[in-house]
Protein backbone atom coordinates (compact mmCIF):
# COMPACT_ATOMS: atom_id res chain seq x y z
CA UNK A 1 0.00 0.00 0.00
CA UNK A 2 2.83 2.33 -0.93
CA UNK A 3 0.42 4.75 -2.52
CA UNK A 4 -1.88 4.85 0.53
CA UNK A 5 -3.35 8.28 1.26
CA UNK A 6 -1.93 10.03 4.32
CA UNK A 7 -2.49 13.42 5.94
CA UNK A 8 0.87 14.49 4.54
CA UNK A 9 -0.94 14.94 1.25
CA UNK A 10 -3.10 17.74 2.65
CA UNK A 11 -2.01 21.03 1.15
CA UNK A 12 -2.00 24.55 2.55
CA UNK A 13 -5.52 25.43 3.75
CA UNK A 14 -4.74 28.95 4.96
CA UNK A 15 -7.64 31.35 4.68
CA UNK A 16 -10.27 28.62 4.72
CA UNK A 17 -13.00 28.27 7.33
CA UNK A 18 -14.36 24.96 8.58
CA UNK A 19 -17.12 23.85 10.94
CA UNK A 20 -16.60 20.49 12.64
CA UNK A 21 -19.58 19.24 14.64
CA UNK A 22 -18.65 17.14 17.62
CA UNK A 23 -15.23 18.72 17.43
CA UNK A 24 -14.37 18.46 21.12
CA UNK A 25 -13.46 14.77 21.15
CA UNK A 26 -12.75 11.66 19.10
CA UNK A 27 -12.78 11.83 15.33
CA UNK A 28 -14.10 15.39 15.36
CA UNK A 29 -11.23 16.63 17.48
CA UNK A 30 -8.62 14.84 15.36
CA UNK A 31 -10.21 16.22 12.19
CA UNK A 32 -10.19 19.76 13.57
CA UNK A 33 -6.61 19.36 14.78
CA UNK A 34 -5.34 18.32 11.35
CA UNK A 35 -7.31 21.04 9.55
CA UNK A 36 -5.87 23.64 11.94
CA UNK A 37 -2.38 22.23 11.41
CA UNK A 38 -2.74 22.99 7.70
CA UNK A 39 -3.98 26.54 8.21
CA UNK A 40 -7.76 26.25 8.42
CA UNK A 41 -9.77 28.42 10.82
CA UNK A 42 -11.64 25.65 12.63
CA UNK A 43 -14.92 26.22 14.44
CA UNK A 44 -15.67 23.49 16.96
CA UNK A 45 -19.44 23.09 17.07
CA UNK A 46 -20.37 21.21 20.24
CA UNK A 47 -22.43 21.36 23.42
CA UNK A 48 -20.07 21.63 26.38
CA UNK A 49 -17.85 24.65 26.80
CA UNK A 50 -15.41 22.96 29.18
CA UNK A 51 -14.77 20.08 26.80
CA UNK A 52 -14.46 22.50 23.90
CA UNK A 53 -11.91 24.60 25.77
CA UNK A 54 -9.92 21.46 26.62
CA UNK A 55 -9.99 20.50 22.94
CA UNK A 56 -8.80 23.95 21.88
CA UNK A 57 -6.01 23.79 24.43
CA UNK A 58 -5.01 20.36 23.12
CA UNK A 59 -4.91 21.62 19.54
CA UNK A 60 -2.89 24.72 20.39
CA UNK A 61 -0.37 22.71 22.41
CA UNK A 62 0.35 20.65 19.33
CA UNK A 63 -0.21 23.39 16.74
CA UNK A 64 1.02 26.71 18.19
CA UNK A 65 -0.90 29.61 16.72
CA UNK A 66 -3.76 27.39 15.56
CA UNK A 67 -6.85 29.32 14.53
CA UNK A 68 -9.65 27.58 16.38
CA UNK A 69 -12.70 28.58 18.39
CA UNK A 70 -15.85 27.14 19.93
CA UNK A 71 -19.48 27.92 19.13
CA UNK A 72 -22.33 26.30 21.03
CA UNK A 73 -24.25 23.65 19.11
CA UNK A 74 -26.61 20.99 20.43
CA UNK A 75 -27.65 18.83 17.49
CA UNK A 76 -30.56 17.46 19.52
CA UNK A 77 -32.19 20.91 19.58
CA UNK A 78 -33.42 22.71 16.47
CA UNK A 79 -33.45 25.91 18.50
CA UNK A 80 -29.75 25.48 19.21
CA UNK A 81 -29.03 24.62 15.57
CA UNK A 82 -30.73 27.82 14.45
CA UNK A 83 -28.90 29.89 17.06
CA UNK A 84 -25.58 28.41 15.96
CA UNK A 85 -26.24 29.12 12.29
CA UNK A 86 -27.30 32.68 13.07
CA UNK A 87 -24.14 33.28 15.12
CA UNK A 88 -21.87 31.71 12.50
CA UNK A 89 -23.44 33.58 9.57
CA UNK A 90 -23.13 36.86 11.46
CA UNK A 91 -19.40 36.32 12.03
CA UNK A 92 -18.19 34.63 8.85
CA UNK A 93 -18.78 35.53 5.22
CA UNK A 94 -17.43 32.23 3.92
CA UNK A 95 -17.59 28.51 4.73
CA UNK A 96 -15.18 26.25 2.91
CA UNK A 97 -15.83 23.04 4.77
CA UNK A 98 -18.66 21.65 6.86
CA UNK A 99 -17.92 18.34 8.60
CA UNK A 100 -21.16 16.79 9.86
CA UNK A 101 -19.52 14.51 12.40
CA UNK A 102 -21.19 14.83 15.81
CA UNK A 103 -23.60 12.21 17.02
CA UNK A 104 -24.67 9.51 19.46
CA UNK A 105 -24.58 5.72 19.29
CA UNK A 106 -26.52 2.85 20.86
CA UNK A 107 -28.43 4.87 23.45
CA UNK A 108 -31.71 3.74 25.00
CA UNK A 109 -34.96 4.94 23.45
CA UNK A 110 -35.65 8.58 24.09
CA UNK A 111 -36.68 11.80 22.38
CA UNK A 112 -34.94 15.06 21.60
CA UNK A 113 -36.14 18.50 22.62
CA UNK A 114 -38.25 18.55 19.45
CA UNK A 115 -39.75 15.11 20.00
CA UNK A 116 -37.58 13.17 17.55
CA UNK A 117 -36.11 9.74 18.31
CA UNK A 118 -32.67 10.57 19.66
CA UNK A 119 -30.44 8.85 17.09
CA UNK A 120 -32.41 10.15 14.12
CA UNK A 121 -32.89 13.61 15.62
CA UNK A 122 -29.26 14.10 16.63
CA UNK A 123 -27.30 12.24 13.97
CA UNK A 124 -29.44 13.14 10.99
CA UNK A 125 -32.06 15.86 11.47
CA UNK A 126 -29.68 18.12 13.40
CA UNK A 127 -27.18 17.96 10.54
CA UNK A 128 -29.89 18.28 7.89
CA UNK A 129 -31.07 21.51 9.52
CA UNK A 130 -27.57 22.85 10.15
CA UNK A 131 -26.47 22.31 6.56
CA UNK A 132 -29.59 23.97 5.21
CA UNK A 133 -29.07 27.01 7.43
CA UNK A 134 -25.47 27.58 6.29
CA UNK A 135 -25.79 26.34 2.71
CA UNK A 136 -25.80 29.90 1.37
CA UNK A 137 -22.33 30.43 2.81
CA UNK A 138 -21.16 27.14 1.29
CA UNK A 139 -22.52 27.93 -2.16
CA UNK A 140 -21.00 31.43 -2.05
CA UNK A 141 -17.55 29.99 -1.27
CA UNK A 142 -15.48 28.62 -4.14
CA UNK A 143 -14.87 24.85 -4.11
CA UNK A 144 -16.59 24.30 -0.77
CA UNK A 145 -17.30 20.84 0.57
CA UNK A 146 -19.77 19.16 2.94
CA UNK A 147 -18.57 15.90 4.47
CA UNK A 148 -21.24 13.88 6.24
CA UNK A 149 -19.89 11.16 8.49
CA UNK A 150 -21.83 7.92 8.17
CA UNK A 151 -20.95 4.42 9.38
CA UNK A 152 -20.61 0.97 7.87
CA UNK A 153 -23.72 0.25 9.95
CA UNK A 154 -25.77 2.02 7.26
CA UNK A 155 -25.86 -1.33 5.45
CA UNK A 156 -28.21 -2.62 8.13
CA UNK A 157 -30.40 0.49 8.22
CA UNK A 158 -34.05 0.45 7.20
CA UNK A 159 -36.29 3.46 6.72
CA UNK A 160 -39.90 2.99 7.82
CA UNK A 161 -41.59 6.18 6.70
CA UNK A 162 -44.70 5.24 8.66
CA UNK A 163 -42.68 5.12 11.88
CA UNK A 164 -39.41 7.01 11.37
CA UNK A 165 -39.29 7.98 15.04
CA UNK A 166 -40.17 4.62 16.59
CA UNK A 167 -43.24 6.21 18.15
CA UNK A 168 -43.59 5.18 21.79
CA UNK A 169 -40.57 2.95 21.29
CA UNK A 170 -42.40 0.56 18.93
CA UNK A 171 -39.85 -1.53 17.03
CA UNK A 172 -36.93 0.24 18.69
CA UNK A 173 -33.50 -1.29 19.15
CA UNK A 174 -30.40 0.82 19.79
CA UNK A 175 -28.50 -0.68 16.85
CA UNK A 176 -31.48 -0.49 14.49
CA UNK A 177 -32.03 3.16 15.31
CA UNK A 178 -28.34 3.97 14.95
CA UNK A 179 -28.15 2.15 11.60
CA UNK A 180 -31.26 4.00 10.40
CA UNK A 181 -29.68 7.36 11.23
CA UNK A 182 -26.45 6.42 9.44
CA UNK A 183 -28.34 5.30 6.32
CA UNK A 184 -30.18 8.63 6.41
CA UNK A 185 -26.80 10.41 6.63
CA UNK A 186 -25.57 8.70 3.48
CA UNK A 187 -28.81 9.21 1.54
CA UNK A 188 -28.63 12.89 2.55
CA UNK A 189 -25.04 13.27 1.36
CA UNK A 190 -25.92 11.75 -2.03
CA UNK A 191 -29.10 13.77 -2.50
CA UNK A 192 -27.44 17.00 -1.36
CA UNK A 193 -24.76 16.59 -4.01
CA UNK A 194 -27.42 16.19 -6.68
CA UNK A 195 -29.09 19.37 -5.48
CA UNK A 196 -25.78 21.24 -5.54
CA UNK A 197 -25.27 20.57 -9.24
CA UNK A 198 -24.65 23.88 -11.00
CA UNK A 199 -22.68 25.25 -8.03
CA UNK A 200 -19.04 24.84 -7.03
CA UNK A 201 -20.01 23.12 -3.76
CA UNK A 202 -19.87 19.36 -3.41
CA UNK A 203 -21.24 16.88 -0.89
CA UNK A 204 -19.41 13.66 -0.01
CA UNK A 205 -19.62 11.01 2.69
CA UNK A 206 -17.06 9.25 4.85
CA UNK A 207 -17.19 6.39 7.28
CA UNK A 208 -14.36 6.04 9.78
CA UNK A 209 -14.50 2.28 10.26
CA UNK A 210 -13.94 0.99 13.76
CA UNK A 211 -12.73 3.80 15.99
CA UNK A 212 -11.56 3.80 19.59
CA UNK A 213 -13.63 6.80 20.73
CA UNK A 214 -16.18 7.43 23.47
CA UNK A 215 -19.11 7.40 21.03
CA UNK A 216 -20.22 3.93 22.07
CA UNK A 217 -19.68 4.44 25.79
CA UNK A 218 -23.34 3.63 26.54
CA UNK A 219 -23.14 0.33 24.66
CA UNK A 220 -21.84 -1.62 27.62
CA UNK A 221 -25.09 -0.96 29.49
CA UNK A 222 -26.60 -3.79 27.43
CA UNK A 223 -24.99 -7.16 28.01
CA UNK A 224 -24.70 -8.19 24.34
CA UNK A 225 -22.94 -4.95 23.40
CA UNK A 226 -20.67 -5.20 26.42
CA UNK A 227 -19.67 -8.69 25.29
CA UNK A 228 -18.99 -7.63 21.71
CA UNK A 229 -17.21 -4.37 22.56
CA UNK A 230 -13.77 -5.93 23.31
CA UNK A 231 -13.89 -7.72 19.94
CA UNK A 232 -14.86 -4.50 18.20
CA UNK A 233 -12.01 -2.65 19.88
CA UNK A 234 -9.45 -5.19 18.69
CA UNK A 235 -10.63 -4.63 15.14
CA UNK A 236 -10.62 -0.86 15.53
CA UNK A 237 -8.09 1.90 14.99
CA UNK A 238 -7.32 5.08 16.90
CA UNK A 239 -9.37 8.23 16.49
CA UNK A 240 -6.40 9.80 14.69
CA UNK A 241 -6.36 6.96 12.18
CA UNK A 242 -10.14 6.91 11.83
CA UNK A 243 -10.18 10.62 11.03
CA UNK A 244 -8.20 9.95 7.85
CA UNK A 245 -11.33 9.01 5.90
CA UNK A 246 -12.99 12.27 6.86
CA UNK A 247 -9.88 14.29 6.08
CA UNK A 248 -9.40 12.70 2.68
CA UNK A 249 -13.04 13.32 1.76
CA UNK A 250 -12.64 16.92 2.94
CA UNK A 251 -9.29 17.86 1.38
CA UNK A 252 -8.28 15.55 -1.47
CA UNK A 253 -8.72 17.57 -4.70
CA UNK A 254 -9.44 14.36 -6.58
CA UNK A 255 -12.57 13.62 -4.54
CA UNK A 256 -15.80 14.05 -6.49
CA UNK A 257 -19.24 14.92 -5.18
CA UNK A 258 -21.41 11.98 -4.20
CA UNK A 259 -18.47 9.72 -3.35
CA UNK A 260 -18.00 7.66 -0.18
CA UNK A 261 -14.64 7.16 1.52
CA UNK A 262 -13.73 4.67 4.22
CA UNK A 263 -10.97 2.36 5.45
CA UNK A 264 -9.66 -0.05 2.82
CA UNK A 265 -8.56 -2.77 5.22
CA UNK A 266 -10.23 -5.99 6.30
CA UNK A 267 -13.97 -5.71 6.93
CA UNK A 268 -13.66 -1.97 6.34
CA UNK A 269 -12.76 -1.51 9.98
CA UNK A 270 -9.28 -0.04 9.63
CA UNK A 271 -6.67 1.00 7.09
CA UNK A 272 -5.95 3.98 4.85
CA UNK A 273 -9.02 5.66 3.30
CA UNK A 274 -10.16 4.55 -0.14
CA UNK A 275 -13.07 5.25 -2.46
CA UNK A 276 -15.91 2.80 -1.70
CA UNK A 277 -18.98 1.82 -3.73
CA UNK A 278 -22.12 2.54 -1.68
CA UNK A 279 -24.64 -0.27 -1.34
CA UNK A 280 -27.70 0.08 -3.61
CA UNK A 281 -29.89 0.95 -0.62
CA UNK A 282 -27.93 4.21 -0.25
CA UNK A 283 -28.16 5.22 -3.93
CA UNK A 284 -31.93 4.94 -4.41
CA UNK A 285 -32.90 8.42 -5.60
CA UNK A 286 -36.62 7.95 -4.99
CA UNK A 287 -36.04 7.01 -1.36
CA UNK A 288 -33.56 9.88 -0.97
CA UNK A 289 -36.11 12.39 -2.29
CA UNK A 290 -38.82 11.03 -0.02
CA UNK A 291 -36.50 11.25 2.96
CA UNK A 292 -35.53 14.80 2.00
CA UNK A 293 -39.17 15.90 1.89
CA UNK A 294 -39.83 14.28 5.25
CA UNK A 295 -36.82 16.05 6.78
CA UNK A 296 -37.91 19.44 5.46
CA UNK A 297 -41.33 18.91 7.05
CA UNK A 298 -39.90 17.71 10.35
CA UNK A 299 -37.29 20.46 10.73
CA UNK A 300 -39.00 23.33 8.95
CA UNK A 301 -35.72 23.95 7.10
CA UNK A 302 -36.14 24.22 3.35
CA UNK A 303 -33.21 24.37 0.99
CA UNK A 304 -33.07 26.44 -2.19
CA UNK A 305 -34.40 24.71 -5.30
CA UNK A 306 -31.94 22.19 -6.83
CA UNK A 307 -29.34 24.01 -8.91
CA UNK A 308 -30.94 27.33 -8.19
Amino acid sequence: MGDAWTVDRIGDLSGRVAIVTGGSSGIGLETARELARHGTYAVLACREEARAENAIRSIREEVPGAKVEWLLLDLASLRSVRNFAEAFNARFDRLDLLVNNGGIMLVPYGRTEDGFERHFGTNHLGHFALTGLVVDRLVATSASCIVTVTSAAYRFGRLDFENLMYTNGVGYTPFGAYARSKLANLLFAEELDRRLQGTEARSVAAHPGGAATNLGRRATERRIYGTLLPIFERLSQSATQAARSVLRAATDPNVRGGELYGPGGRLGMKGPPVLLPPKPIATDEAIARRLWSACEELTGVRYPSPGG
